[in-house]
């Protein structure tokens, strides 16, 4: 589990791609002390597995259903990326629960500038604007962000100017494609409502089944 609390931008060293799949190498420096073989690391919002680490880098094995599903199979050598380890039990949630499991993806659509800050729009599908509601929580990118405007297209933030400077949100050009994962609450809530309006299965004993069967 992540928060959404970027820790540090890195540098993608080597991307090596298989015909679906690949192993990315990101140089890295403030994650990197105390990283072990195993770890999660959250990159642009996707939970990955380290896999290999050396002085000022670590790999990781990104499978088919990864690269399709998110922005990776996009990254090239010196790609910018954003970085987070996993939450620790005794750290503050200064963000939100973010699994790293993102949704689908996202398109950049405007970026403006009022004073301090810097609107994000997002335009995204209706399967993933269904979990977004208006001050609302939504990691983009791993970013931990706070819905600032939603409509049946898009959905907007904005960037303080903390966030503009330790993330790359705001680097983003228009049409750039970015990872998406909704707030899983309202996932799970969604499952649950689901399983309760699905017509349950009737027995087949009743009056007259025991009836015909001796039992009257």
């Amino acid at each position: 589990m992540f928060t959404g609390l970027i820790e540090e931008i890195g540098n993608i060293k080597s991307i090596a791609k298989g015909s679906k799949s690949g192993r990315i190498t990101v140089n890295a420096k403030e994650i990197m002390g105390g990283m072990k073989i195993g770890d999660s690391v959250c990159t642009n919002g996707v939970c990955l597995t380290v896999t290999d680490i050396s002085q000022n880098s670590f790999s990781v094995d990104v499978m088919a259903e990864t690269m399709r599903c998110s922005n990776l199979g996009g990254l090239k050598q010196g790609s910018r990326v954003n970085l987070e380890r996993a939450l620790r039990a005794s750290d503050r949630l200064g963000g939100h629960i973010v699994s790293g499991h993102i949704d689908g993806l996202g398109t950049v659509v405007d970026l403006t500038i009022e004073e301090n800050a810097t609107w994000v729009s997002v335009e995204t599908s209706s399967d993933i604007l269904k979990y977004i509601v208006h001050k609302g929580s939504i990691a983009i990118d791993g970013i931990s962000l706070t819905v600032a405007y939603v409509d049946e297209n898009i959905f907007k933030v904005s960037i303080i100017p903390h966030t503009k400077g330790e993330t790359t949100l705001v680097t983003k050009k228009i049409g750039e494609v970015v990872n998406l994962e909704s707030d899983m609450m309202a996932k799970y809530v969604e499952k649950l409502l689901q399983y309760r309006e699905t017509p349950k299965e009737k027995s087949s004993i009743g009056m007259d089944f025991l009836e015909k069967n001796g039992f009257s």
